[in-house]
This record gives structure tokens, C-alpha cells and sequence, in this order.
């Protein structure tokens, strides 16, 4: 089955949650890898493992904010690296465009068993005749399960944080150069 490499040039992992129950509050992972075993005929047989550097996030908007969720409180970063996802199942519907991707999410090294709702984008061929493939996946988790307890009353009621965090990846692959040995 071929073997693709996660291109980080053109992957982003980006997450979304509430702040003060009122607006959502984006941010993003400069730096994601790892590798996907995709089979076409059989995307059932497929796989993926993604590594992503929590030291790499940024774009919140707010460099305080940036710091804090980079900080024990949140992801705690010097002792958590990287937050992990490797896949343990795939269910493939809709002419196998999309699937249901069942993995082990590790965050602060606690991991859980998540679902990824995947799109398959296309394939194509880069410059050197390398194969290229494209894969976006979300899935919505509850920080407070991996050990992101922080948060703060509001005076009117409510929280600052959400629970709910929102997680999307966008995936380019890059499998070996046409003609070149496995």
C-alpha cells in the first residue's frame, strides 16, 4: 500500500472554541507531520498517524493569549511537545469520498479514542511526478477529557473558556517520485 509523507507546507491543524459564550476564538499549528498508508481500491485498509508541535501554535490574534495557551494552564508546552493522532480504523461511505476515521488523540499524554469525519480532496501528480493527495478531517472534543481544566467565571453568568474545542485538519501527502524504488 503506498506510503505518503505529510507535506507540513501545505498541512495546517486548526482549532476553534468559545470565549465568554458569546464568539469563537481561532487558532492554528504551524507545524504538523507524520504519514498516511492510503489504499484506493480498499480505503478501509488506509491509515494515519500525525504528529503535531503544540510549541508551533499561533494566530490567536492575541499574543497574551498565545503565551497563556501555550502555559501549563492549557498546553504546556515545555512538558507536552506534541499533541498525537494515529488512526485504528477507517469506515469509508459515499463512494469512499469521505470517512469516519477512528484514532487516539493524546493530548498532555492522555489519550482518548476520537472520530474524525474525513473528506478524500483528490490526487494529482507534483513537478518531479510525485504523487500528491489531499485529506481534510474535523472532530469536536472536550478539552476538560484531556486535562485542559482551566477556566474562569464570568460576573454574568457562564465561563471564559468552552469545552468544546473544534479541530480541523487540512492534509497534503506526498508519496515517492514516479519510477523512483519503494
Amino acid at each position: 500500500m503506498p506510503v505518503y509523507k505529510i507535506d507540513a507546507a501545505h498541512t495546517a491543524a486548526e482549532f476553534s472554541a468559545r470565549h465568554m459564550m458569546v464568539t469563537t476564538v481561532r487558532g492554528s499549528f504551524k507545524t504538523v507531520n507524520g504519514t498516511l498508508s492510503y489504499n484506493p481500491e480498499n480505503p478501509a485498509l488506509s491509515s494515519v498517524e500525525a504528529v503535531i508541535d503544540t510549541n508551533s501554535m499561533s494566530s490567536t490574534g492575541v499574543q497574551q493569549r498565545d503565551d497563556h495557551l501555550r502555559s501549563p494552564d492549557f498546553l504546556d508546552v515545555v512538558k507536552y511537545p506534541t499533541i498525537t493522532f494515529k488512526s485504528t480504523k477507517v469506515e469509508p461511505y459515499d463512494n469512499n469520498t469521505r470517512a469516519k476515521v477512528t484514532g487516539d488523540l493524546t493530548i498532555r499524554d492522555v489519550t482518548r479514542s476520537v472520530v474524525l469525519d474525513a473528506e478524500f480532496l483528490g490526487e494529482t501528480k507534483g513537478f518531479q511526478g510525485e504523487p500528491h493527495i489531499g485529506f481534510t478531517g474535523s472532530v469536536k472534543v472536550n478539552r476538560e477529557d484531556f486535562g485542559l481544566n482551566w477556566n474562569m467565571a464570568l460576573e454574568a453568568g457562564g465561563w471564559l473558556v468552552g469545552k468544546e474545542v473544534s479541530i480541523t485538519l487540512d492534509v497534503e501527502a506526498v508519496g515517492e517520485t514516479v519510477g523512483q524504488p519503494a
